[in-house]
């Protein structure tokens, strides 16, 4: 909206280490062979999970939440990609993590921050961080599984983060581990389906949030996706761990957040 980043920008315009990508044409368990890509990743094959990239790379291990967002970007530009940008849709954190430095860089703050001010302030998400404090924690639905004998559910964790979830060690990544609540993600989605506005404010423009909410990915492509958000059906919306998950449906006016 600001006019910093166009969707069609190079994401090498923002993060120059990705000037030097490489593909991986053939690959078995001795051998890899690469060659560089025809296509410029830009921000539209990033948002739209159609940038190659796989889901994480080799650093994220053995959670995705260890490494500052900047160091966890070069190891992106350090793992082939699996796929010409803008041929195949491949869900991708990576993706996702790499958009996040983008703002970083344009708007000379750390992502959780930009958060915090953008859309989380002005929209009164008071309960939504990546650092749930003790009494949030308290508040948090718990995660079961079978238990080994198959006779009961034990709890468990959400896999890919690091506990105990208080650690302000962890590390933000756009690509997941926010926490929220379900006033909080709706009025989110009321802003969206508002066209930008909630309670008389802007947040984002209505132009902006038609691109973000219909489809992106190339005509090539079956895949429907938008710019962060799952489209299709006359609905668009995002899931999330543990089979969290937000949909609005603009003709019916209805928000579904489970």
């Amino acid at each position: 909206d600001e006019g910093k980043v166009n969707i069609n920008d190079p994401v090498s315009k923002f993060l120059p280490e990705f000037k030097d990508q490489w593909l991986a044409v053939e690959q078995d368990a001795e051998h890899i062979l690469l060659k560089k890509p025809r296509n410029v990743m830009t921000v539209r094959h990033i948002l739209s999970h159609t940038s190659g990239m796989p889901f994480k790379s080799a650093l994220e291990q053995p959670t995705l939440d260890l490494q500052p967002l900047r160091d966890t970007i070069r190891s992106y530009t350090m793992t082939p990609l699996a796929s010409e940008p803008g041929t195949k849709y491949a869900y991708s954190n990576a993706g996702i993590n790499t958009a996040g430095r983008i703002i970083e860089v344009v708007s000379g703050m750390p992502y959780e921050t930009f958060l915090d001010k953008r859309p989380f302030e002005p929209l009164g998400m008071k309960d939504t961080t990546f650092w749930p404090n003790e009494a949030q924690v308290a508040r948090l639905a718990k995660p079961y599984k079978p238990n080994a004998d198959k006779t009961d559910l034990e709890e468990t964790t959400i896999s890919q983060l690091k506990y105990p979830l208080t650690d302000r060690t962890r590390q933000p990544m756009p690509g997941g581990g926010l926490f929220s609540t379900a006033s909080d993600v709706a009025r989110f989605c009321q802003m969206v389906m508002n066209g930008g506005l909630l309670d008389g404010k802007r947040i984002l423009s209505e132009a902006s949030v038609k691109t973000m909410t219909t489809k992106q990915t190339d005509d090539s492509l079956k895949d429907q996706y938008g710019l962060g958000w799952s489209t299709g059906g006359n609905t668009f919306g995002h899931g999330g761990a543990l089979s969290t998950n937000m949909t609005i449906n603009p003709n019916t006016g209805l928000i579904t957040v489970f």
